[in-house]
């Protein structure tokens, strides 16, 4: 995902401490996502930074609601999404050693000013994302259910007859 200057957080002039941030997210990054299960949406994100003097936590929690296709009837979909996510930078830029890898740590070099959010947001949005995208029960396109209706054939399982077998042995021991 490329990176949006509008989701970087300089952190250099922060002092110690908790420090909030609030985005509101634009159509530019739903289209550098690139992402055709999240072609667009109405996404708001607070950002929790707790900075100290060799680590940033950064609390994501993003809300709102994403304007995406219904995999059962392909009709448009407002999927209500919410998620939330931890991320930790290590100020320090020290490589962490092999067998000590950790996806929830970020090493910065101690020359680095600020931090790019744009790969993180969209990943918590992406992690919050339900498999299936569907609308309720009931709430698909009426003409897509007919057509799904007529395709859907039921069929009466046939028993296997080794199951016959076994139900006349468990009969003749009663």
């Amino acid at each position: 995902m490329d990176k949006l200057r509008e989701y970087t957080i300089a952190y250099s002039g922060l002092k110690d401490g908790s420090h909030a941030f609030a985005f509101d997210l634009d159509p530019a990054f739903f289209e550098a996502a690139a992402d055709e299960e999240m072609p667009a949406g109405d996404m708001h994100v607070d950002v929790e930074l707790e900075k100290s003097a060799t680590m940033l936590v950064a609390n994501i929690h993003a809300m709102g609601v994403l304007h995406t296709t219904c995999d059962h009837c392909n009709a448009p979909l407002e999927l209500p999404l919410e998620g939330r996510q931890r991320q930790v930078f290590h100020l320090t830029g020290r490589q962490w050693e092999a067998g000590n890898e950790n996806d929830e740590v970020v090493g910065l070099e101690p020359t680095d000013t600020e931090v790019d959010l744009t790969h993180y947001i969209y990943e918590c949005m992406r992690l919050a994302l339900p498999l299936r995208h569907a609308h309720a029960p009931g709430h698909c396109d009426p003409e897509v259910e007919r057509a799904l209706g007529a395709l859907n054939t039921e069929h009466e399982p046939v028993p296997d007859p080794r199951w016959n077998v076994l139900d006349q042995l468990k009969n003749t021991e009663e």
